[in-house]
C-alpha cells in the first residue's frame, strides 16, 4: 500500500469513527505506531483531526457511507483470502445470494473458474458482470433503483424480489458486525434489499474484514445470530471473535494483509 492510499485510509477511519487510537490503527495498517503518528500529525496540519494522548479525535465527524472506491481499496489482499474461504463453503450446483458491496465483489471474482454449476442472484451489477460469462453459471439480477458508485440496486422491486427465491446461501457484506447490537449497514435501502435476502435464504455467510467487527452503524439489519458463519481477517484471539463464538456463531479467520500483490 501506498503512503498516500495509507494516509487517506486513516482519514476516512477516523472521520468514521470519531476517535482513534495509534496502537488499533497501526494493526489495521500493518505499520508501526510511529509511521501512524506522523500520519496522524499531517492530518492534524491540515485541520482534519487533534491529536490527544494515545491517539486522535476528528474536529469534524464523517458519518456518512465512505465511496466504493475508498472500501474497495481497504484491505484489499485482505478481501481476497476472505473470498477463497467464502468460495470453499459453497456446495456445486446451490443457489447463492451474492449481497452488493466490496468484499463479496471480490466472492463473484473468487467464484471465476471453480466449476460450481452455481444459480446466482444478486442486486449487485457489478458481480453480476464478474459471472455473466462464468459456464454452468445462472445469473439472476433483481429489479429496482440503480445506487450509484456502488452499481446495486435497491428499492421496493429489489427487496420483492427475493419473495420469489428459496436460496441455500446468502453471501451478505455488512459496514458493522457488533456482537450486542447486530448487523448493520449505512444505507436505509441497502438494508432492506439485505433484510429480503437474509429471509429467503438456508444459510448466511457474512463476509467482512476486520475493520468491521465491533462496529455499528446507522440501519439495524438483524441481530447477530442471524449469521451462521462470520468470515473475516481479524486474529483468532480477536475479542469480537470469541463474543460472536459465545453467540453460537461460527468464525472462521484467515490471512491478513493489505496487499500482497
Amino acid at each position: 500500500m501506498t503512503v498516500k492510499k495509507r494516509r487517506a485510509l486513516v482519514e476516512e477511519r477516523v472521520l468514521q469513527l470519531g476517535e482513534v487510537d495509534f496502537a488499533s490503527l497501526a494493526r489495521e495498517f500493518e505499520v508501526s505506531e510511529m509511521t501512524i503518528r506522523r500520519d496522524i500529525d499531517l492530518l492534524e496540519e491540515q485541520g482534519v483531526v487533534r491529536r490527544v494522548t494515545g491517539g486522535a479525535i476528528a474536529l469534524t465527524r464523517k458519518v456518512d457511507e465512505p465511496s466504493f472506491s475508498t472500501r474497495a481499496a481497504e484491505a484489499s489482499g485482505s478481501k481476497r483470502h476472505i473470498a477463497a474461504a467464502v468460495v470453499d463453503m459453497l456446495n456445486p450446483g446451490e443457489t447463492v445470494i451474492l449481497d452488493s458491496g466490496s468484499t463479496v465483489l471480490a466472492v463473484a471474482r473468487a467464484i471465476r473458474g471453480r466449476g460450481l454449476g452455481l444459480t446466482v442472484i444478486t442486486p449487485s451489477i457489478l458481480a453480476a458482470v464478474e459471472l455473466s460469462d462464468e459456464p454452468d453459471t445462472t445469473v439472476l439480477v433483481t429489479g429496482g433503483a440503480m445506487r450509484e458508485g456502488d452499481l446495486s440496486l435497491v428499492g421496493p422491486d429489489a427487496a420483492e424480489a427475493f419473495t420469489r427465491y428459496n436460496a441455500d446461501v446468502f453471501v451478505m457484506g455488512v459496514a458493522g458486525v457488533d456482537p450486542d447490537r447486530g448487523l448493520s449497514d449505512y444505507h436505509r435501502g441497502e438494508s432492506a434489499v439485505k433484510k429480503a435476502a437474509l429471509a429467503a435464504s438456508d444459510r448466511v455467510i457474512v463476509a467482512v474484514d476486520r475493520s468491521k467487527l465491533g462496529r455499528s452503524t446507522l440501519v439495524n439489519i438483524a441481530p447477530t445470530s442471524s449469521a451462521d458463519v462470520v468470515v473475516c481477517d481479524a486474529t483468532e484471539d480477536d475479542a469480537v471473535v470469541a463474543d460472536l463464538r459465545r453467540l453460537g456463531v461460527e468464525v472462521t479467520c484467515v490471512k491478513n494483509s493489505e496487499d500482497d500483490e
